[in-house]
């Protein structure tokens, strides 16, 4: 009964978002934005799964068709049309990857030459790496329930092309270091800083990517060997800890993943499922004691909330991963124990879903003003199955 409410709220959640970003029905001027429509293509595929109707099957691919028709391509108020990447229109439809896919503010990006705004460089365009590999998680999951094959493949261009892109060797010398976010033609960095996640997020879904392409066939995609190894390098030299609630799901995801991709096929050793594991732990007791989880709602940010409950969720998993496959993991005994410990902050989760679940807190400006990305990642956390699948 509890799983037939939690998959109904989500259902009209999901059909609601449609309508109001010109999903379905079909608006003139649809509203994508890279990050949330990624969560709700798994939210929809989620859907397909649990209730076999096909038309949460035929959203999701819909949805993934109209991220690329509008955000692999130049912006209406951009002097430069068609696709991104420069191919033209017939060659950037059958790979609409290619040159990356642009974040969807609602600014356009900085120009050459302005200066640089902290405050305003949040609302305007751009690409991000944090939603590209996002976007390649999302193809790999689609690839995967639809046995379509093409999806894999934009989802290794992408990998290749957003590598290319924000990865460099500084003039100083030493390993490689990634830029946070580049122009939309990805021809210069619009800030140049490292994202703290961002190494992991790029060797977890390359992984991700390679080893579906293994179970696929070789001559599906791009091999991406050259890529894991450089992201490898970079994690080498990152802290992973944070006290950012988004940030800690994040790495909580990511611990998913490579318990799974582990399980299948050994593709991580067990020291970095440690470290990352680590991590989380560290930075959930000093979020925990901050005790923001305790302000009204006017005071949080559901998104960044909703998705360390996304996170969480995919704790018991891990769980039962090590029980039932301890010949996998070299150290599973002290690896369970870890687990064991962030198993103490799932009470944590269930009480931030719960407090957004309550109609009155989605009142608050604070969930109104980010209503899109809160109601889909408020999905995510009811139904987080499909998104943390690899």
């Amino acid at each position: 009964m509890v799983q037939d409410t939690a998959t109904g709220f989500v259902r009209e959640i999901m059909l609601e978002y449609a309508a109001l970003t010109g999903l379905d029905p079909t608006g003139a001027r649809p509203r994508r934005y890279l990050w949330t429509d990624a969560f709700a293509v798994c939210n929809y595929l989620d859907l397909f799964r649990r209730t076999d109707d096909e038309t949460f099957r035929d959203l999701a691919l819909r949805l993934v068709g109209e991220v690329h028709r509008t955000l692999g391509r130049h912006r209406g108020d951009d002097p430069r049309v068609g696709w991104i990447s420069g191919l033209a229109a017939e060659e950037g439809e059958q790979h609409p990857t290619i040159g990356g896919l642009r974040i969807g503010k609602d600014l356009n990006e900085r120009a050459i030459g302005e200066p640089f705004d902290e405050r305003l460089e949040w609302d305007r365009d751009g690409q991000y790496y944090h939603y590209l590999t996002k976007w390649m998680h999302v193809l790999s999951r689609v690839a995967s329930v639809t046995g379509d094959f093409t999806y894999l493949r934009w989802a290794t261009e992408l990998a290749r092309t957003a590598h290319a892109a924000f990865t460099y060797v500084p003039p100083s010398g030493g390993g490689k270091r990634m830029y946070w976010k580049m122009s939309i033609d990805l021809s210069r960095p619009l800030v140049p800083s490292m994202g703290q996640h961002d190494p992991l997020d790029g060797f977890v879904t390359y992984s991700e990517l390679q080893a579906a392409r293994n179970r696929f066939g070789a001559s599906v995609g791009i091999d991406l060997s050259p890529e894991i190894a450089d992201m490898a390098g970079i994690c080498r030299g990152t802290r992973f800890v944070t006290d950012d609630p988004l940030g800690i799901g994040g790495l909580l995801s990511d611990a998913s993943r490579i318990a799974r991709l582990t399980i299948e096929g050994g593709v991580f050793g067990t020291g970095l499922l440690e470290s990352v594991l680590d991590a989380a732990r560290v930075g959930l007791a000093s979020f925990a004691a901050r005790g923001s989880t305790g302000y009204p709602a006017e005071y949080r940010l559901a998104f960044r909330e909703l998705g360390l409950a996304i996170g969480l969720a995919g704790v018991p998993e891990i769980r039962e991963g090590l029980e039932a496959h301890p010949g996998v993991f070299g150290r599973a005994p002290s690896l369970l124990r870890r687990v064991q410990g962030l198993a103490e902050y799932l009470p944590l989760g269930e009480a931030i879903v719960g407090f957004w679940l309550d109609e009155q807190n989605r009142k608050a400006a604070t969930w109104l003003d980010h209503r899109e990305i809160n109601m889909v990642m408020l999905a995510t956390s009811l139904a987080p199955g499909e998104f943390l699948k690899v």
